[in-house]
């Protein structure tokens, strides 16, 4: 790495994305790869059967589709590829259950990987081999973004995750439409002309934004590329120019070495975390924790008195506003909620997809639960990171109990085994609005194993029941 490098970040960057060679990836990287595309691509079915919230960006797609070049995963239905990647994305977090990258908190793949499903399936054959790399080097530039900033976005006023999963999924789709390093640099710039997700999507109890937000970044991923490869010229600069990312986003406090050293050595899709629980990643320290303290048996539940939640600013966002937490008014803002969450843990035992229903946001029981929780700041030499905290129970008698979990359950140390993450996905697909069957759904999986060796990715979707 070089001074010319380093202020010709755009350059380097996509010349990378568009020569990267799959014999190149380290053998870590490809597995990893796989586990994400597994993942992701089985949350999307699940949320096509699940989500109330995404069936106006379905909808939508479908009345202005136009032709039919890529499915709409769990429909029996295809449309064009923009709306393909805009009715895909609007599911990849609608559920909150895919991928995340703890140590700079965001989701690499939620925007990516239905870009590039749309991308494979409209451009094909692509083959598997490539697929894997567009991934992979896609999921790189995110992580590589959000590890580089010296100032985070919200200072601003933004919401993170989306903004910096969009230029992934601008990397995916440049390179799986074959885009040159010029035009994969036009693509960053025709996306920064369209990126944005302002932090009020925080802020407002009845919102449902929050849920299918990755719809616009996966489009306009798609669009951004599709434009360069008609030969729309972009800026020299996108990332680090005068009025570049940096500069509009971060003050232009960041660290180019973050972005530049290891490049196409190592990749940081061999660091995800992938969920058990279907819940803000931020909630799982804490969900483990009560579940630790339950098999202790302690207590008991009519017992608690006080609920503490002792956490960093990731985990106070998770609690406040305090009356909004405790009583969430929308699914995605109970998944969001750690109050909510540590309720159903104690409540139930166990978080799943069942457990985020309009019936369980009535629930008296897990509301009156919440209603006891408090956040406690963390002190600063020990404030954890995304995937870490402390739970402690008070009880009417005086008893207090407390567990903290450094590292929350499907943290690359602690990873889900491969077992659990094929019975994830077998789960996932059967509750897709047009269900998949287990046995349907171990091919997939046996081809997403081995996806280097298929031929074309397209065919991987259209062989779903439809």
């Amino acid at each position: 790495m070089n001074s010319g490098e380093m202020h010709q970040l755009s350059a380097v960057l996509a010349q990378h994305i568009a020569c990267v060679k799959y014999d190149t990836l380290p053998p870590a990287t490809v597995a990893a790869t796989k586990r994400a595309i597994l993942d992701g691509l089985g949350v999307m079915l699940a949320a096509s059967g699940l989500s109330e919230e995404i069936l106006p960006f379905v909808e939508l797609a479908r009345r202005h589709g136009g032709d039919p070049q890529a499915s709409m995963l769990g429909f029996a239905q295809r449309v064009n590829l923009p709306m393909a990647a805009f009715a895909n994305g609007a599911m990849a977090h609608a559920l909150d259950f895919e991928d995340a990258f703890d140590p700079a908190p965001t989701h690499p793949n939620a925007s990516l990987l239905p870009a590039a499903l749309a991308v494979a399936e409209a451009r094909g054959p692509i083959g598997g081999s490539e697929f894997i790399v567009a991934v992979a080097a896609g999921c790189d530039l995110v992580c590589r973004l959000a590890l580089s900033l010296r100032q985070p976005l919200e200072a601003g006023g933004w919401y993170p995750p989306p903004i910096l999963g969009a230029f992934g999924a601008t990397a995916a789709a440049s390179r799986l439409l074959r885009l040159s390093a010029v035009q994969t640099t036009d693509a960053f710039s025709l996306l920064l002309c369209q990126n944005t997700c302002p932090g009020e999507i925080k802020n407002s109890a009845e919102t449902v934004i929050r849920a299918v937000r990755e719809a616009f970044p996966a489009q306009a991923a798609v669009i951004s590329a599709l434009l360069a490869e008609r030969g729309v010229t972009g800026f020299a600069h996108p990332l680090e120019g005068k009025n570049g990312f940096f500069a509009l986003y971060a003050a232009g406090k960041y660290e180019p070495r973050d972005l530049l050293q290891g490049l196409g050595e190592r990749y940081w899709i061999e660091h995800l975390s992938f969920k058990k629980w279907p819940c803000c990643r931020g909630t799982h320290a804490y969900i483990e924790a009560a579940q630790t303290l339950l098999q202790a048996r302690n207590f008991a539940l009519d017992e608690i008195e006080a609920i503490t939640i002792v956490g960093g600013p990731l985990q106070r966002m998770l609690c406040v506003p305090e009356l909004q937490k405790r009583s969430p008014k929308t699914l995605i803002d109970a998944k969001f909620s750690l109050p909510f969450c540590v309720a159903t843990a104690l409540a139930h035992s166990e978080v799943t997809l069942g457990s985020f229903t309009a019936a369980t946001l009535r629930d008296r029981r897990l509301l009156s639960l919440a209603a006891k929780a408090v956040f406690e700041p963390a002190q600063a030499d020990a404030a954890p990171h995304a995937a870490a905290g402390t739970l402690r129970i008070a009880c009417r008698d005086g008893r207090a109990v407390e567990h903290s979990v450094a590292r929350a359950l499907g943290d690359p140390q602690r990873p889900l085994d491969h077992a659990s993450l094929c019975a994830k996905f077998v789960d996932c697909a059967a509750r897709a609005a047009i269900p998949v069957g287990p046995e349907a759904a171990r091919q997939v999986i046996d081809r997403i194993m081995n996806l280097e060796s298929q031929h074309d990715v397209g065919a991987l979707l259209r062989s779903y029941p439809q």
